[in-house]
């Protein structure tokens, strides 16, 4: 093919492919304009199915979640070269000495100034907190106020509002503020936490760092937590991000409700790792309403010291498992007077079961002082039914014995399978430890030296030879522990040891 042949079917070629475009509707332009195309190719986009989200749940709670600022106007203990210089040995210089005045009168300078500032406030903590009603009641925790002088709120429009405090109730970490508006406010309700089940989906909202208005999701992970701060520890864990600054705001439930109060994260590092603990919702309900009616919060009160039962404890008094709750000490309480007493198990209430120590001392405080109660009590091998009049739990008082334990090491006797040295005590109430071999039971159940035993297998004890006497009974009736009653720093206890060499 020649050259003149190529261009002409070359340009027919073109002519061919221009109107075979032209047919398809696309136009094509040379020139400045470059390249344009009038019927471009769609985006990507999958259309899956839709994956629920908490926008909408969000929506509805935020506006009822607010920010709690707390200042107060108590004056700093330390000034601020304290720090600085109080551990530098200023106060070991002699009275004279130019340094030691020149810190004295700045001292002096500084509290002049502090006592002519008054009602000066200072910042001591931030939290979050929630309306549960539309007349301005907030939910927040005890921690985020205690401290406190002054409380002010800001709302999820920004809104500052002055807040008064109602009540707290530091043993369950709840504290209840006022606002006094005419306005209405976006209030939320508590949820019915029993049917909170493990896997379930929350959102947290709450003031983290002072953020304000945030809002994280995760799950319920656990129920029951026992963290060790009260004997009222019953947690929802959860793995929604909760850091400073969340503690008093809520969990909620797909449903908008509340079955939760932030109050404590577990972290290592300070922050968020997944492991957060709130309040449930139906211990605040309880508290939240006394403290709004009464500003204090009423409790049953058995009058005793009681313990975990263990199943060495269990297998030490005759229970087949380990449930329910020991007394350690009866102390001078409504138990005492309806006849319980120290190595008694409770193991029932109104025929209802006793899971543990912390299932009988939530379940007496949420009984009204004044009832009556019938108490499975395990004893001498057997249940019994006890009744008992509960009473109000009254302020905490010091309850110590004053007992002498001291001793004369000549009358200590070696108790050597038990790993035990003991001594008779000075008042004639039970013997003195004197020495724990380390590798022992008695030493791994926490005994040390100092401690007083009581009793064994519910027997007193003043000399080492009751407590083999009551080593010999148990092994006799098939027991294969013993149970001592120990006084730990003047506190009751109970120690389950297994029987040696029988």
């Amino acid at each position: 093919m020649t050259v003149l042949h190529r261009k002409f079917f070359s340009r027919r070629m073109l002519a061919a492919i221009s109107l075979s475009t032209a047919l398809a509707g696309t136009m094509v332009l040379s020139g400045p304009a470059g390249f344009i195309s009038v019927a471009q190719a769609a985006a990507v986009y999958v259309k899956g199915p839709q994956v629920p989200g908490f926008a909408d749940v969000v929506n509805q709670v935020k506006p009822a979640v607010v920010s709690v600022q707390v200042k107060s106007s108590a004056r700093e203990q330390n000034g601020p070269m304290s720090g600085l210089f109080g551990g530098s040995g200023i106060e070991q210089l002699p009275d004279n000495h130019p340094l030691k005045r020149f810190f004295r009168d700045f001292e002096e300078r500084r509290e002049h100034r502090n006592r002519n500032r008054k009602g000066h406030m200072r910042p001591v903590s931030q939290g979050s907190g929630f309306f549960i009603s539309e007349d301005g009641y907030i939910v927040t925790n005890n921690h985020v106020v205690a401290d406190g002088t002054s409380y002010a709120v800001v709302l999820d429009d920004g809104t500052e509002l002055e807040a008064k405090l109602v009540g707290t109730d530091p043993r369950t970490d709840l504290a209840v503020l006022k606002i006094d508006n005419k306005r209405k406010f976006s209030y939320v309700d508590f949820a019915d936490d029993n049917l909170v089940r493990i896997g379930d989906w929350v959102v947290a909202v709450g003031n983290p760092f002072g953020l304000g208005g945030t809002v994280t999701s995760g799950i319920v992970s656990a129920r029951g937590r026992d963290i060790g701060a009260g004997v009222y520890d019953d947690f929802i864990q959860i793995d929604a991000a909760v850091n400073r600054g969340n503690s008093g705001g809520p969990t909620f439930n797909l449903n908008g409700q509340v079955v939760g109060i932030n109050t404590a994260i577990f972290s290592p590092s300070g922050g968020s790792v997944g492991i957060a603990f709130a309040i449930p919702a139906s211990t605040a309900a309880q508290v939240v309403h006394q403290l709004i009616d009464k500003g204090v919060v009423e409790r049953g009160w058995l009058g005793v010291q009681i313990q975990p039962v263990t199943k060495e404890i269990a297998e030490s008094v005759g229970l087949k498992e380990p449930k329910g709750a020991m007394i350690a000490d009866p102390m001078d309480g409504p138990a005492a007077k309806a006849g319980i007493k120290a190595g008694n198990v409770i193991i029932s209430i109104d025929g209802t079961d006793i899971a543990d120590a912390r299932d009988l001392a939530r379940r007496i405080a949420a009984i009204k002082p004044g009832g009556t109660v019938t108490l499975g009590v395990w004893r001498n091998g057997k249940k019994e039914d006890v009744k008992v009049r509960i009473a109000a739990m009254p302020e905490q008082k010091n309850t110590a014995a004053g007992i002498d334990t001291g001793s004369s090491s000549e009358d200590a006797v070696s108790l050597d399978n038990y790993g035990l040295t003991v001594t008779p005590s000075e008042n004639g109430k039970g013997v003195v430890v004197t020495n724990v071999d380390p590798d022992s039971e008695a030493a791994d159940k926490g005994m040390r030296p100092g401690d007083v035993i009581r009793t064994v297998n519910g027997k007193a004890v003043v000399r080492a030879a009751d407590i083999t006497d009551a080593i010999n009974e148990a092994v006799k009736v098939g027991r294969t522990a013993i149970l001592m009653q120990v006084e730990t720093s003047e506190q009751n206890h109970f120690v389950a040891l297994s029987i040696q060499g029988k």
